[in-house]
């Protein structure tokens, strides 16, 4: 293809040499001359391992050439990519502006060459960004099909960036659904195995990957201070802690959905966080856990009492499936901030009896929640029955019983990620999807 790169900076200087190794021709884009100039010699704009080669190479072959004029790149390609800068406003802000600009100037060049063009943005920007963009600059073309709109967000590290793109760890191309076909060029010039998601969802990775890394380096720096304190080595800690791929460095717990509880969570994070402002050491990462749990755990009742509704079914109470568990029960907080509301409830748990409750599990019910023998049900039909929501955070009934007493004017909220309960006659809702 002839590839239109727009923005020689790190992102747009790597995609540009990557995609000429790969047999485009590539035209390179920028406001600045001295880029550009550099651009046409071979020269790499940053320091980056295997670029000046790569640059070199494709000036050399004739694969790559650079200009400032936007309208020249556009009329002589197939497929631009926006690769220009999304710099933080002193509000903290994320700038669009130069998105914007070069936005702009394809949109003009595009109606002036009256054919069809790829629109590919790699450029960092918060979800609903593509969507207002194309909203307010590129509907027509796109309602024409003149123009075909993709985020596709990047993933280079600086040192690993020539590698990263040729082997990436993820692919994600975002269309404006989430469904629709993706054009083969597109793909090609993306390599791997994509993951298709709206626009909005591809956004919002690229996002939530930089913040994952944000969490995982301040998490690793709180436990190295507290270990320190200690006289213990953090750096043995946590080659330890990951060493555990099951549970620690895996997707175990990746999962939208309940709060945590149970009887192990929410001890040792309240007594670590006790314990560090004992020995007056600053973690806001570590203090700030069950405060972040709480805020969902209020979002979670929040949604069950937003649907207006009186009678309220759980099918499901102990803290995790295959247990009868009830300490520190995020389902167990909720009925029992919905009952001194005035809410009826009605719950079914097969692996729950009264009768077998024994030590700090019979004292927290008789505590929290004393009249649970009065509100459990030994049939789960007749709680789903009864219920005009029904909160489900087990699975605990068989789909098939579901699927036969499902009712049209019932809500059920999943809190567990049941996904096949969507497809059911009642209105489905999850926590966080």
């Amino acid at each position: 293809m002839n590839i239109s790169v727009f923005g020689l900076g790190y992102v747009g200087a790597v995609t540009a040499a990557c995609l000429a190794q790969k047999g485009h021709l590539i035209i390179g884009v920028d406001l600045h001359a001295a880029k550009v100039a550099a651009f046409n010699q071979g020269i790499s704009p940053i320091v980056e391992p295997d670029l000046d080669a790569l640059l070199k190479s494709g000036s050399e072959s004739g694969q790559i050439t650079a200009t400032q004029d936007a309208a020249e790149a556009v009329a002589q390609s197939d497929a631009s990519i926006i690769c220009v800068g999304t710099p933080s406003l002193p509000s903290g802000k994320l700038n669009l502006d130069f998105v914007h600009k070069v936005t702009a100037q394809i949109v003009e060049a595009i109606k002036e060459s009256k054919k069809t063009h790829i629109l590919l943005y790699r450029s960092t920007m918060l979800p609903g960004s593509t969507r207002a963009i194309v909203t307010d600059m590129l509907a027509d073309l796109v309602a024409s099909g003149q123009v075909r709109v993709y985020y596709c967000p990047e993933f280079l590290r600086e040192g690993t960036a020539v590698r990263d793109f040729h082997e990436p760890s993820l692919v994600v191309i975002g269309t404006h659904d989430g469904t629709a076909p993706v054009d083969a060029a597109v793909c090609e010039i993306m390599g791997g195995q994509p993951s298709i998601l709206a626009w909005e969802g591809a956004e919002m990775i690229k996002y939530s990957c930089n913040y994952f890394h944000a969490l995982k380096v301040g998490f690793a720096n709180e436990i190295g201070r507290l270990c320190k304190h200690l006289g213990e080595d953090g750096t043995r800690v946590m080659d330890v802690l990951c060493a555990d791929t099951r549970l620690n460095i895996s997707r175990y717990y990746m999962k939208p959905g309940n709060p945590f509880g149970g009887s192990c969570l929410p001890k040792d994070v309240s007594a670590l966080k006790s314990f560090a402002r004992q020995e007056n050491l600053s973690l806001p990462l570590l203090e700030n856990t069950a405060a972040t749990n709480a805020a969902h755990q209020d979002l979670f009742v929040s949604l069950i009492e937003g649907k207006a509704k009186r009678r309220i079914g759980f099918l499901g109470l102990a803290f995790k499936a295959n247990t009868d568990d009830l300490r520190g029960s995020p389902m167990v907080a909720a009925a029992e901030t919905l009952i001194g509301r005035g809410h009826e409830l009605s719950i079914y748990d097969p692996h729950i009896n009264l009768s077998r409750l024994i030590g700090a599990n019979e004292q927290q019910i008789q505590a929290r929640m004393p009249h649970l023998a009065q509100l459990l049900k030994q049939d789960a039909r007749d709680v789903i029955q009864s219920s005009e929501v029904i909160v489900v955070s087990q699975k605990c009934v068989p789909f098939e019983t579901l699927k036969e007493l499902a009712r049209p004017d019932q809500v059920v909220i999943d809190v567990q990620g049941w996904r096949e309960l969507s497809t059911l006659s009642w209105q489905y809702e999850g926590i966080c999807w």
